[in-house]
C-alpha cells in the first residue's frame, strides 16, 4: 500500500508548530510562558453578540443544517458593512459568500480555481495559507515581495515575462500578516490596471482592515472602479470583533469567483452553525464601539511593547497596522536564525514569538510578535527579555 500521499509530500514541516509544541510542553511543566506567538485575541466579543448566540441557540429549530453560502441576513449585513465602510455596493446574492474564517475561504477558492501546474504569485513572507492553499491544490508558487515599492512592480513584470505557464492569480494582503505593511488606494488603482492588462485574478486578504493606527483608514481594493472585474476580497470577524474561535469570514467581489467558491463550498460544508451566523449579524448591524475599542487597545499595547522592549535592548519598529510587530532579530544575535532565536527566547526568557522563517524564506532574520497580552504582561516580557539579552552580553541602552 502506497503511503506517499501526493499532497503531503508537497507540504514542508510547519516550523511554527515546532515552537508551539515547545510552548505547550513548557506550560505543562509549570512554566509561566508569555505567549506573543499566535494571533489569538484575548478579549471577548461584545455582550450583545454573545446574547444573540444564546438566544438563537435556545430555539428548537436552530440546530439543523444551515446554508453553505451563509444565511441571507448575514450576507446582507456584510454588504451593508462594505457600503458604510468603503462606499462599495455589493449584491448579497451574487457577490457575497460567508466562509468559516478567511483561511477556509482562501483555501476553498484555491481548490475551486486552481489546476495542477498553475502558477500563482504570492508574497514572501506571507501568512502560510496564501501559498499553501494553492500548493495543496496543485499549483506552483512564484514569490513576489511584500513591501509595496517599485521593486514589487518590477517583480510582477518579471514574473509575467519569464514564468511558464503565465501566472493566473496574485495574492495580496494589506495590512500584511506578518509584516504589518500597508498600502493606499493609489496602490490598488495601479494593481487593478495591472491585473486587467495581464488577465490575472487578484485575491485580497483584508483580515486586519480595522486595526490601523494612523489617521487614514485602511482601504479596500474594491473601492477602485472596475476592481470587481478582477478581484475578490476576504475579510474576517476574528480580530475586528474578537471572534477568532467563531470562525466567521467573508469573500466578496467578482461574481465568477464568488460563484466558483460557493459551488465548491456546497460540496464541502453546510455552513457555520446558524446561531453563530445570527450572532455575526448582530455584530455587523449593532453598535460598533468594539471596533474603535480594539483599535485603541492594540495601539496602546503597541506603544508599550515598542517602548519597553527598546529599553530592554531590542529595538522594535512600531507597526502602522494589524495586531503584529515584525521585529528584526537583535543585531548581535542575527546569525542565530529566527527559529533558534525563538526557541531560545522561549526557554530562557519564557516569551513565545513566531519565527519569521515560518512565513517564507524572506522572513528569515525576523520574528512576528503578537500583541495579545495585556500591558502588564508585555512589560514583564520586556524584563525577561532584558535578562536574556544581558546573559548574551547585550546591554540595554542607558536611560
Amino acid at each position: 500500500m502506497n503511503d506517499q500521499f501526493y499532497r503531503m509530500k508537497r507540504l514542508p514541516p510547519y516550523v511554527i508548530a515546532e515552537v508551539n509544541a515547545m510552548r505547550h510542553a513548557a506550560r505543562q511543566s509549570g512554566d509561566d510562558i508569555i505567549d506573543l506567538g499566535m494571533g489569538n485575541p484575548d478579549q471577548p466579543p461584545p455582550q450583545h453578540v454573545i446574547d444573540k448566540l444564546c438566544e438563537v441557540a435556545a430555539k428548537p429549530d436552530a440546530h439543523g443544517y444551515s446554508q453553505s453560502k451563509g444565511i441571507p441576513g448575514l450576507r446582507r449585513a456584510q454588504a451593508n458593512y462594505y457600503q458604510r465602510r468603503f462606499g462599495v455596493d455589493l449584491d448579497p446574492e451574487t457577490e457575497v459568500v460567508v466562509t468559516m474564517g478567511s483561511k477556509e475561504g482562501l483555501a476553498s477558492l484555491a481548490t475551486a480555481i486552481t489546476a495542477p501546474g498553475d502558477c500563482v504569485l504570492a508574497p514572501n513572507p506571507s501568512y502560510p495559507i496564501h501559498t499553501f492553499g494553492f500548493i495543496i491544490a496543485g499549483a506552483t508558487i512564484r514569490s513576489v515581495p511584500t513591501t509595496p515599492d517599485e521593486d514589487y512592480w518590477r517583480s510582477l513584470e518579471s514574473a509575467m515575462n519569464f514564468t511558464v505557464p503565465r501566472p493566473s492569480v496574485l495574492v495580496v494582503s494589506y495590512p500584511s500578516n506578518p509584516t504589518a505593511e500597508t498600502v493606499d488606494l493609489a496602490f490598488y488603482e495601479r494593481l487593478v490596471d495591472w491585473a486587467r492588462d495581464n488577465e490575472v485574478w487578484v485575491l485580497s486578504d483584508l483580515a486586519y482592515s480595522e486595526l490601523y493606527y494612523g489617521d487614514d483608514p485602511t482601504p479596500s481594493i474594491l473601492q477602485v472602479k472596475g476592481a470587481k472585474d478582477v478581484a475578490v476580497e476576504f475579510t474576517s470577524m476574528s480580530k475586528t470583533y474578537s471572534m477568532a474561535g467563531w470562525r466567521m469570514g467573508f469573500a466578496v467581489g467578482n461574481r465568477q469567483l464568488i460563484a466558483a467558491l460557493t459551488r465548491v463550498k456546497s460540496y464541502l460544508d453546510y455552513g457555520a452553525f446558524t446561531p453563530i451566523q445570527a450572532a455575526a449579524c448582530a455584530a455587523l448591524n449593532g453598535p460598533q464601539d468594539i471596533v474603535e475599542e480594539n483599535r485603541s487597545l492594540y495601539r496602546k499595547r503597541r506603544d508599550v511593547m515598542v517602548e519597553s522592549f527598546g529599553r530592554a535592548g531590542w529595538e522594535i519598529p512600531p507597526p502602522s497596522a494589524s495586531m503584529f510587530a515584525w521585529a528584526p532579530l537583535p543585531p548581535a544575535l542575527s546569525d542565530m536564525g529566527s527559529l533558534e532565536f525563538s526557541k531560545e527566547l522561549l526557554t530562557e526568557a519564557k516569551v513565545a514569538v513566531a519565527p519569521g522563517v515560518g512565513y517564507g524564506e524572506e522572513g528569515e532574520g525576523y520574528v512576528r510578535i503578537a500583541m495579545v497580552e495585556n500591558e502588564q504582561r508585555l512589560r514583564q516580557a520586556a524584563r525577561n527579555i532584558k535578562r536574556y539579552l544581558t546573559s548574551k552580553g547585550i546591554n540595554a541602552p542607558a536611560s
